[in-house]
């Protein structure tokens, strides 16, 4: 009899050649359902919720390949010593590390250390850390670069990982460019982007998701996108009321009675 692990990473792997959608998952998200994405079509395939605990959710998973990540270096809610047990016990076919490492303190020496430590022994598609879109000399694409020279050859890799915040498809479109020609030989996930808090609310991000699914679906160098983000607004403005002075609330795939959003419709 198959493994529910081998028959988790056979399924997410048929389905990753389908779509290249996944779900951006809070963890106050436990009264919503991941499955409405999953309607069969395979255009939503992926689900990660920043940590390395299954997704809190009505419907677990929602039938979707769930992706570890290890935030931070040693999270109370993640800790460092439980990454290994926690990868065999669920799974994964793809782990994510470090959230934002960039901006938040972690110089690219230190994230090189502790990469080589704890995500190289896993033997599955890992994605460097997550950074942001500055542009600021130490930050974004640059702090990667820096830490990738820190690695040395010795950090095992698949993905380059990336966030965007701005104002516009042309500007996220160069963006994403750049982040290719910088990497070339390298896939990207990019998993948060949306625009920061337009004028036109939901109506904007509408439009600009629009545009940048078509560009990320036609992209061959992206293997996945998530969206920022799969929530209720009722939910971010309750529990992350920054990210609603940021981006605002359009972007949310969710209604508040738990049906996908006029942004949500578009991930079919």
């Amino acid at each position: 009899m198959l493994s529910s692990a081998f028959v988790f990473l056979t399924v997410f792997a048929a389905a990753a050649q389908a779509g290249k959608r996944g779900l951006c998952w809070p963890y106050y998200n436990s009264p919503l359902d991941p499955g409405v994405f999953n309607n069969g079509d395979g255009e939503v395939v992926a689900i990660y919720d920043y940590e390395t605990y299954a997704p809190p959710s009505t419907n677990g998973n929602g039938g979707l390949g769930f992706i570890g990540m290890q935030r931070c270096l040693d999270c109370t809610s993640s800790p460092i010593a439980d990454l290994y047990s926690r990868w065999q016990a669920q799974g994964w076919a793809t782990v994510f590390t470090l959230n934002e490492p960039d901006v938040n303190g972690i110089t690219p020496s230190q994230a090189a250390s502790w990469y080589i430590q704890y995500i190289n022994p896993l033997t599955i598609k890992k994605a460097l850390p997550a950074v942001t879109s500055s542009t600021t000399s130490g930050q974004g694409l640059s702090w990667l670069s820096e830490m990738i020279a820190a690695c040395a050859g010795q950090c095992y890799f698949d993905y380059i990982n990336a966030h965007w915040y701005g104002t516009s498809f042309a500007e996220f479109q160069s963006f994403v460019e750049s982040a290719h020609a910088q990497f070339p030989n390298y896939q990207l996930v990019i998993t948060e982007f949306a625009l920061t808090n337009p004028p036109g609310g939901q109506a904007d991000q509408v439009t600009f998701f629009t545009q940048a699914f078509s560009f990320l679906d036609g992209a061959s160098y992206v293997q996945l996108y998530f969206p920022f983000v799969a929530t209720s607004p009722s939910l971010l403005q309750t529990n992350d009321p920054s990210a609603v002075s940021f981006v605002g609330t359009g972007s949310c795939l969710y209604n508040n009675d738990g049906s996908p959003s006029a942004v949500g419709n578009l991930m079919y």
